[in-house]
């Protein structure tokens, strides 16, 4: 058994949640120089230089990316063998964030839903715990904007609708969606399970490397022929246009019940924000 104190975890927690919000993956920044390479618009081209620019003046500065800061969504793999000392993970995990958004800030979006008060702290995080093998804790953040997530859908089809149904469903959602969850962005989609887990898969996928390839090679075909679609939509960065909607489409595919066929869409803005540590 091992032990890992919880102070340990609020300061990585913390860490991770300012980092975040300053700092675009190696992913993110690659595929807005690769996608600008190849716009031919003027305007789709200026978007992605001001892209660009954003984010080196925000790690230049250590002030946000964006000045919505999201809500805290975390995906946690807690081992087996592994034991938190001083308080539960939640707790560490919770306070972790609102010291990360206290000390770095970051805005505070998290409000009541009727009154509309804010919480003051960005509390309460959101968190998805998965109990693995081992003695690791690996600790996934992601800073969720409400432009992008009141874009997001989840339904129910019956079984019959395919995949003609869902490709109709995904790329319709996007069209929809045109400017504002501040494109380009990234789709995920959560396929199967039940109607919970297709949208907690969608907004998990998300966490995935922008070039890499989904080890089935039919659903890699299924991503593909997503993120072709959506392109074909000229929606274009920030909405002005443009041959770069999406920047990648990933898919996790669970198994469902007999009689159902759950779908959910998770849109990412262009400001992919996540961090990972592994304690």
């Amino acid at each position: 058994m091992r032990t890992i104190a919880a102070s340990y975890i609020i300061e990585k927690v913390a860490d991770m949640c300012i980092r975040a919000n300053r700092e675009l993956p190696a992913d993110v920044l690659a595929a807005f120089a690769r996608r600008q390479a190849e716009e031919t618009g003027p305007a789709a081209k200026e978007i992605f230089r001001q892209l660009l620019e954003n984010a080196a003046l925000a790690a230049e500065t250590g002030l946000p990316l964006c000045q919505d800061c999201g809500l805290a969504v975390f995906f946690v793999e807690l081992g087996e063998d592994v034991k938190i000392e001083g308080m539960g993970l939640r707790q560490a995990i919770n306070e972790g964030m609102v010291k990360g958004y206290k000390d770095g800030y970051l805005r505070k979006s998290s409000c009541d839903p009727f009154t509309r008060k804010n919480t003051g702290d960005n509390s309460p995080a959101i968190i998805h715990f998965d109990v693995v093998p081992g003695d690791k804790l690996k600790i996934s953040m992601m800073a969720k904007g409400g432009g992008s997530e009141n874009m997001s859908r989840a339904t129910m089809f019956a079984p019959a609708q395919g995949w003609k149904g869902i490709k109709e469903f995904v790329v319709t959602r996007v069209a929809e969606a045109g400017p504002n969850p501040c494109p380009p962005v990234i789709v995920g989609v959560g396929i199967g399970g039940n109607f919970e887990l297709a949208a907690i898969n969608s907004k998990k996928v998300l966490l995935r490397e922008l070039g890499d390839t989904h080890p089935d090679p039919a659903v890699a075909k299924l991503e593909e022929e997503l993120f072709t679609a959506i392109n074909r939509l000229g929606v274009g960065p920030m909405g002005l246009g443009g041959a770069t909607t999406c920047l990648a489409v990933k898919i996790l595919v669970a198994p469902c019940h007999l009689a159902s066929l759950p779908l959910a869409v998770n849109i990412q803005c262009h400001s992919a924000r996540h961090k990972e540590v592994v304690l």
